[in-house]
């Protein structure tokens, strides 16, 4: 988490952001944020079991869409009933505390802000009309969400909360008259759009995204390597600045140099197939293959072991305690989610709650049985209180163990294959090499050019 140094803690204001992982989105903000935050949510939500209650128990709003509406109900009910919302929303941030909405509205799996609506925009504008006079006036702070991989469980996430944005004069006070307002509205949420654009770094496609990652990648990698230090994983904060940096300067490329750019994408996306090729990652190029180190070779061996011969009878254990439960909870997912993207969220409030409950089960189940067999056989220790944790303990480290082992074994394998790659690939290896310090020295020199212009 990194700008709480731009809340600013003599106004209230209203929360922005893009809507990438559904009900998670506003659980991470809502953890990382100082204050208290009212939150405006479709009120379909209000309906699911548990999570409508907590909802209403941390005083979310909810929020009308026409689509979300029964078929032919009137649109002039769903209207008052938003005005009503927005109104406690906005006396919220009236008050001096903070409001959030997503103004995209809905959650989706792409790369870039969808399209807004305008409900955020009349909110700061009715929190402005609210706001007594001599107070300072409303924030509009700006929040990006970034994940690592949103889709596996336990997903790294970085929350960045961005300086608040500066406004047109004629988007700072709430203009007159029906029409007036609506197209005021109109334009705030366009600088919604571009402000959102700028926080996500958003690109047009899942491919050019994944090309500015590889980017990132052989940058770091080369310069590490050119340095002669040892490459250490970056964290979240290092990997979104990277990439905001790679993003800014193709934006810049694009105006100011235009063939140049393009041809670095292009070349940066032949380097990324041809790594792909030999199934490795930028900084492995410059790993030492097994056969040049036996200690690295024992490790390899010892990590085999462990993962492949160890963890599989703990696995069992997981999955013969948890499948049930989890069957369970994807059948019940699926009866009460409406969207796609609430399933995941669905899962995880339901699962917080109902494995741990089947742990606890397994554990009394456990302890009873032990003490009913103890009672049978005296040479079997009466240990029920031991006996019950330990099976608490190997259900959720089985458990846990179900979700992350698929992860740690294909990890497990591919650094056993990338050491092989490097051993007997050697000729390959060199060329990427040649072509990742190439790759390194046009970024340098593209990057030269573009401050130069700046200055100039």
């Amino acid at each position: 988490m990194t700008g709480l140094e731009n809340v600013p803690e003599d106004r209230g204001g209203l929360i922005v952001s893009w809507h990438p992982n559904g009900v998670i989105d506003g659980a991470v903000i809502l953890t990382h944020f100082p204050s208290r935050i009212v939150f405006g949510a479709r009120h379909g939500i209000f309906k699911w079991p548990l999570l409508g209650w907590m909802m209403h128990q941390i005083g979310t709003v909810p929020i009308y869409r026409r689509k979300d509406m029964p078929q032919g109900e009137s649109d002039t009910g769903r209207q008052a009933s938003n005005r009503q919302s927005i109104d406690a929303l906005a006396q919220a941030v009236a008050d001096g505390g903070f409001a959030a909405l997503f103004p995209e509205g809905k959650s989706h799996d792409e790369p870039f802000v969808h399209e807004l609506k305008t409900g955020a925009a009349y909110l700061y504008y009715r929190a402005v009309e609210l706001t007594p006079e001599g107070s300072a006036p409303p924030v509009i702070l700006p929040v990006g969400l970034h994940y690592n991989q949103k889709a596996i469980f336990g997903s790294k996430v970085l929350v960045e909360f961005h300086p608040p944005m500066e406004l047109p004069a004629d988007l700072v006070e709430s203009a007159e008259g029906d029409e007036e307002r609506r197209q005021q509205a109109r334009r705030l949420t366009a600088e919604f759009d571009r402000e959102l654009r700028e926080v996500v770094l958003a690109t047009e496609s899942w491919e050019l995204h994944n090309l500015f990652q590889r980017a990132r990648k052989l940058i770091r990698a080369e310069g590490v390597a050119r340095t002669g230090a040892r490459s250490q994983p970056p964290d979240m904060i290092e990997r979104i600045r990277h990439f905001g940096s790679i993003w800014k300067g193709y934006q810049k490329g694009l105006q100011s140099h235009p063939a140049k750019t393009i041809k670095l994408v292009a070349d940066v996306a032949q380097y990324d197939e041809d790594l792909r090729a030999l199934r490795i990652e930028d900084h492995e190029l410059d790993g030492t293959p097994w056969v040049a180190s036996p200690r690295r070779a024992v490790l390899l061996l010892l990590e085999f072991i462990v993962v492949y011969l160890v963890l599989p009878p703990f696995l069992i254990i997981g999955v013969l305690v948890n499948l049930p439960t989890a069957l369970l909870v994807l059948a019940f997912t699926k009866a009460v989610s409406e969207k796609y993207k609430d399933e995941a969220s669905v899962k995880l409030l339901v699962g917080s709650v109902v494995f741990p409950l089947t742990w606890l089960l397994v554990a009394l189940f456990v302890a009873w049985s032990e003490r009913t067999l103890a009672g049978v056989y005296p040479e079997i220790p009466d240990a029920p209180v031991l006996t019950g944790v330990v099976a608490f303990l190997l259900s959720a480290f089985g458990g846990v163990l179900v979700l992350q082992y698929r992860q740690i074994a294909t990890e497990t394998l591919r650094t056993i294959r990338v050491h092989f790659t490097l051993a007997r690939r050697r000729q390959a290896v060199q060329r990427l090499l040649v072509e990742r310090s190439y790759l390194f020295d046009q970024f340098l020199a593209l990057d030269r050019e573009l401050n130069a212009a700046a200055v100039d």
